[in-house]
């Protein structure tokens, strides 16, 4: 970085200081439903995290002695079907939603969406025009329909590419273990989950490109990443916040969907998805309410916290609102 590039870098509105975002989570957290949500968020990804260390059974442990077993000491949620321990699945579950909502929002919201939605809003021209109008293919299909197509038709060439790791140590057993499906449900969520945040980040940075401080760094000869990271990129910082955490349901549902109609997480591995599919029917519900009430019940409050969240910090964080 040049002297001139430095000295103004000093002068230049980039990143907001710590104490702005420290104003901010105290708002946030004075929102006495929005810290409720936070919390139970934060637990939820808590027990995904720690799923192999505070689930009291394995999730594939059969025991087909005790099958649709009632709710006891061993098995404090009861037991599905093959004798499996609910609890242990439900928390085994959280992780699958835990991993696939995290790569999703890093790879399709902040790499693909912040990073294309930057570039397409700060050089315009050509790199704008292909972004955007490949962003209105994907918008203009049927994304659902589009997820179960692609991971439906891919996922018989992915497992046989996926085999050719099996041999090698540690990613050997992580592949088999299910870590492959995670890899192909949140690449093909990625490929959709990005074009909202691209086009957010776009209109922001239009409006940005003509301040006197980025109009200023160019002119002293400042390339086009030191501007879009020391300038463009804090500035629109409070707004990928708000996006991300707007989209955290979405992904989560989106995952739960493809995995309900058989295209997402594949059994062993638990998910939610799958959870609802072996409680749902009537005679389940008669007979063994606990296989579909737990999981749909923890759902309820999952997704109930993540739009609390994203109203709160969509109040706090957008001035247009806040």
């Amino acid at each position: 970085m040049t002297t001139a590039e430095a000295a103004l870098d000093a002068v230049a509105p980039s990143r907001p200081p710590a104490s702005q975002w420290r104003m901010a989570l105290r708002r946030l957290l004075r929102k006495r439903i929005a810290a409720s949500a936070l919390c139970l968020i934060l637990i939820f990804y808590g027990v995904g995290v720690l799923a192999p260390l505070i689930a009291p059974h394995s999730y594939d442990q059969i025991d087909l002695n005790h099958t649709f077993a009632g709710p006891s000491l061993r098995h404090p949620l009861g037991t599905d079907r093959l004798g499996r321990d609910v609890l242990s699945r439900v928390i085994w579950a959280s992780r699958t939603t835990v991993v696939v909502t995290v790569a999703t929002l890093v790879t399709g919201g902040l790499v693909l969406g912040v990073g294309l939605g930057l570039l397409a809003g700060y050089k315009g021209g050509g790199w704008d025009t292909i972004t955007m109008r490949v962003g209105d293919v994907f918008l203009a299909l049927p994304g659902l329909l589009m997820l179960i197509m692609i991971s439906a038709t891919l996922r018989p060439r992915w497992d046989g590419w996926m085999t050719h790791f099996y041999g090698w140590p540690i990613i050997g057993g992580t592949l088999k273990s299910g870590a492959s499906d995670y890899f192909l449900v949140f690449g093909v969520l990625s490929l959709f989950s990005w074009v909202g945040m691209a086009r957010v980040i776009r209109s922001q940075v239009f409006a940005l490109r003509q301040t006197e401080y980025v109009q200023a760094a160019v002119a002293m000869g400042a390339g086009t990443g030191h501007v879009v990271w020391r300038h463009l990129l804090p500035n629109v910082s409070n707004l990928i916040v708000v996006v991300l955490s707007a989209s955290l349901a979405s992904v989560a549902g989106s995952e739960i969907a493809l995995t309900w109609l058989g295209v997402g997480v594949r059994p062993p591995t638990p998910s939610f998805g799958q959870l609802l599919f072996d409680g749902a029917g009537l005679s389940n519900l008669r007979t063994h309410p606990n296989l579909l009430l737990v999981p749909a019940g923890v759902l309820v409050v999952l997704f109930l916290s993540f739009n609390l969240l994203g109203d709160a910090v969509n109040d706090v964080l957008n001035p247009r609102t806040g």
